[in-house]
């Protein structure tokens, strides 16, 4: 054991402790949702407001709307998680790459409650998750606090002006400029808000830290540095830990399997922070891995003169993990190939509002599809990403920043990176690093400085930053300038990241190798699902037409490529660890190709490519696109599968016996002209037959990854593909040609779901001929009705062309498909009755049950 002295004016409000518990007598400590009950006020837009490239910086004085006695009875009422930006309207005229909503602007939230008297002299603390952004609190009327940076966690110090056993009122102003996004940032409260209550000697923010430094077969020491915080007088505390394990739900599973009962007392001065460690040994440990997330939990007891004073619960996983030159990201002990998507933060029709069921189902989409990894592009996640990352079983590496010093848009970061930087990544590691599944810290994204000369110093400052806070994992970043692999910046990280490199990979190796090297961003490759045009061509410029991109998965923008193309370089060159492809879904905003996003100029190494280029972002930032969304995505916006998630599937999940034909096959239109057909699959050569008569066997060559028939003439019918793997008939696929839409069918992915006021069931609407088959070019409209107790909250279809609300209750099927998303309502439980109707097919409908806990 030993112990440090720190006085509390180090970080600020920078002390939270980072779980709830509470001990058996008394909740010695409280964490209480503090969502509900808002009053929002967004100030009146401004004509033109998004072109005056205003941050619009707003301080700590005196402001009307913060005042207690201010009537705010005329604001909407309204519960945080909170994304003004959603609601809209889209318009055409706002810049055209991040989502055209009106994500931008000033407003205020405000809440009223009150605390029981027993609350004096405890700590009373506001933790807000996030907040789109500049945001400033004040509680009574008075100035307690802000932060800017809205991906960022953080608190607020309310106890000196919390009136315990009378009313009270927290307002929060943000201000989020416009020009300070490459993507839909959101706007609002949007993640979740909590009321922490502490004695004045308790467990610090983030005041947890497990480590698990040797770890056997037969044991795992397991090491809980705790971090106490003693707001009160002088004290001398006493610090026991038990670490029980963990079921599949997080629930304790029997008695504790290790303990470390309290030494003798601990002088904790008043004004201080105390901390100390403890080392504890569990025998024959469960490892965390993704395909088994074992994890326990370390529960801290504090007292004071025998009176519990903190508990809380730190959940951790016993896992090893090491990055190797030649042999990759080793996992225990054992190669573990990197399968990885990058993710934006927005969850499509939901808008940035954090909602825990619709990041579980675009995990478990991902899980199927094969992918093991995250990389939370650009900034840091939701902690509930990194809960259900722990629980699910996915390696995540956590990003802090995508600009540095040196902007990329006028109001981004870089207008706070030499003031908050260090608070900013020191408060992400701090939270997210007792998770398993974390593996890396990212310190960030494309930044321009690659070509500075000297820029490469600013990256090992943030490193050992990180190194300082975190020493058990590595830091890494995203370089999209190759001279990164040659020019000291290669040095300032521990794992080196390429992203659209994989022609370099060797020549990097060749050059240091002794640093383990990463595909930190691959592939950009850009679809629009369900959409084939024609003639197909490998040019990967091509495949556009009507604001769309066509399905083939050939095409990409310059600096990027198809999908097989980083494939090779990785089976070329096995020492890379893996990859993390842009992106597992479409998100708001970005729409290239047809965007004006001209920081990837830095993959241009030569100038007169790099001038062409400029010149043709240039004149796109002169047209009017009708795009929302990107079209990045393996997944689209809706949560629908495009083509490609048969492709990595295929790679990514070899043992399973699959097979995807694309196109579809109603094209009426072609008969008689030549419709290349493709065919995913994970065998390894198969045969294709049009109505009956084969089109011939084809064998996948080396660093082939898709079977190509490009010569099929078109006739309706039923295209057919038998796959074999090893000689042995593997899978098969098979497409129709279908009649015209003749009715709906619905699905829901959940049926049962709980009456908490936050979860959801995703329905899905197929438009069906008579035999019920999907009909692939249908976009009937669709109307949508619920009975019950629960309410539409979204709709979508995936087409990132479409502008219509997604809080509309009506919505056009695109390419066949449509999605209504039902929220229950809390407290109350009930059947539900979603019915979808169109004109000339009728109506369908689907039962919910909404469930109490």
């Amino acid at each position: 054991m030993f112990r440090r002295l720190f006085p509390l004016v180090a970080f600020g409000f920078l002390s939270l402790a980072g779980a709830t518990a509470h001990a058996a007598e008394a909740p010695v400590r409280e964490r209480i949702a503090f969502n509900a009950d808002w009053r929002f006020h967004k100030e009146a837009f401004r004509e033109n407001e998004f072109l005056k490239g205003d941050a619009g910086r707003s301080g700590p004085a005196d402001q009307p709307n913060a005042q207690p006695g201010f009537d705010d009875s005329a604001w909407r009422k309204l519960s945080v998680p909170h994304d003004w930006g959603i609601e809209g309207p889209f318009r055409q005229e706002y810049p055209n790459d991040t989502g055209k909503l009106p994500w931008w602007g000033t407003a205020w939230y405000r809440k009223h409650f009150t605390l029981p008297a027993t609350d004096a002299g405890r700590r009373v603390y506001l933790d807000i998750d996030g907040a789109m952004s500049n945001a400033q609190v004040w509680i009574n009327g008075r100035h307690v606090g802000g932060w800017p940076y809205g991906y960022a966690s953080w608190r607020v110090d309310l106890t000196p002006h919390v009136k315990p056993g009378g009313a009270n009122v927290v307002a929060v102003r943000l201000d989020n400029p416009p020009a300070s996004s490459r993507w839909y940032p959101g706007g609002g409260i949007y993640r979740n808000v909590w009321l922490v209550k502490t004695a004045p000697v308790h467990v610090a923010q983030y005041g947890t830290f497990v480590t698990t430094p040797l770890v056997t077969k037969a044991s795992a020491t397991v090491n809980v540095e705790v971090t106490l915080d003693n707001r009160g007088a002088d004290a001398e505390v006493q610090v026991a830990t038990e670490i029980y394990a963990l079921d599949g739900a997080g629930k304790r599973t029997g008695p504790a399997v290790a303990s470390k009962a309290p030494a003798s007392p601990w002088k904790a001065p008043a004004g201080h922070q105390v901390q100390l460690t403890q080392a504890l040994t569990v025998a024959n440990p469960r490892l965390w891995s993704t395909a088994a997330p074992q994890r326990y939990v370390a529960v801290t007891t504090v007292t004071d003169k025998g009176r519990v004073v903190d508990v809380v619960e730190t959940p951790f996983g016993i896992r090893t993990i090491a990055f190797d030159a030649e042999r990759g990201f080793l996992l225990n002990g054992t190669r573990l190939t990197i399968n990885g998507v990058c993710q934006h933060h927005d969850l499509g029709a939901l808008g940035a509002a954090i909602n825990v069921r619709a990041l579980e189902r675009q995990l478990e989409i991902l899980r199927e599809m094969g992918v093991n990894a995250i990389r939370t592009s650009h900034n840091p996640p939701a902690p509930e990403l990194l809960d259900l990352a722990d629980r699910l079983g996915f390696v995540v590496v956590a990003e802090a920043f995508d600009i540095w010093g040196l902007k990329k848009t006028p109001n981004d970061y870089h207008l706070h990176f030499a003031e908050w930087h260090e608070k900013d990544l020191r408060a992400m590691i701090r939270r997210d690093r007792n998770h398993p599944s974390v593996i890396a810290w990212s310190i960030g994204n494309e930044i321009v400085e690659q070509g500075a000369r000297e820029g490469w110093k600013v990256a090992a400052r943030l490193s050992e930053i990180a190194r300082g806070e975190d020493s058990t994992r590595p830091t890494t970043a995203a370089y999209n300038h190759v001279g990164s692999g040659y020019n000291g910046f290669q040095n300032a990280v521990d794992v080196f990241g390429y992203n659209y490199k994989p022609h370099e990979y060797a020549k990097f190796h060749e050059h240091a190798p002794h640093i383990p090297l990463l595909g930190s961003e691959t592939a950009s490759t850009v679809s629009s699902r369900g959409e084939y045009f024609f003639p197909v061509s490998d040019d990967q410029s091509k495949g556009q037409a009507n604001f769309h991109v066509s399905s083939y998965d050939l095409s990409a923008p310059p600096w990027a490529s198809p999908p097989d193309k980083e494939f090779r370089g990785q089976d070329d060159n096995p020492f890379v660890a893996g990859e993390f492809v842009w992106t597992g879904f479409d998100y708001l905003g970005e729409p290239t190709p047809y965007n004006s996003d001209s920081t990837n100029l830095l993959n241009f190494t030569d100038p007169a490519q790099r001038q062409r280029m400029a010149q043709q972002l240039d004149s796109l930032k002169k047209i009017a696109v009708p795009s929302r969304s990107s079209y990045f995505g393996i997944v689209d916006l809706a949560g629908f599968k495009k083509d490609r998630f048969y492709l990595y599937q295929a790679r990514w999940r070899p043992e399973l016996p699959m097979a995807h034909l694309l196109p579809h096959w109603n094209w009426p239109e072609r008969v008689g002209q030549i419709t290349p057909v493709h065919l995913y699959t994970s065998g390894d050569e198969a045969e294709l037959f049009l109505n009956g008569q084969s089109l011939g066997r084809k064998k996948r060559g080396p660093r082939e990854y898709r079977l190509r028939w490009d010569d099929v003439v078109y006739q309706p019918g039923t295209l057919q593909a038998v796959a074999y793997k090893d000689g042995k008939r593997w899978a098969e696929d098979t497409v129709r040609t279908t009649g015209k839409p003749a009715k709906l069918l619905l699905s829901a992915d959940r049926q049962a779901i709980r009456a908490d006021g936050d979860d959801l069931s995703f329905v899905t609407v197929t438009i069906a001929d008579k035999d019920g088959r999907p009909v692939p070019r249908s976009g009937n409209r669709v109307k949508f009705t619920l009975s019950g107790p629960g309410d539409i909250i979204a709709t979508d279809n995936g087409d990132p062309t479409s502008f219509e609300s997604f809080q509309s209750r009506e919505r056009n099927a695109f390419n066949g498909l449509a999605l209504a998303i039902v929220r229950t309502r809390a407290g109350q439980a009930g059947k539900l009755v979603l019915t979808a109707t169109a004109d000339g097919l009728g109506s369908a409908k689907v039962m919910l049950e909404s469930k109490g806990p």
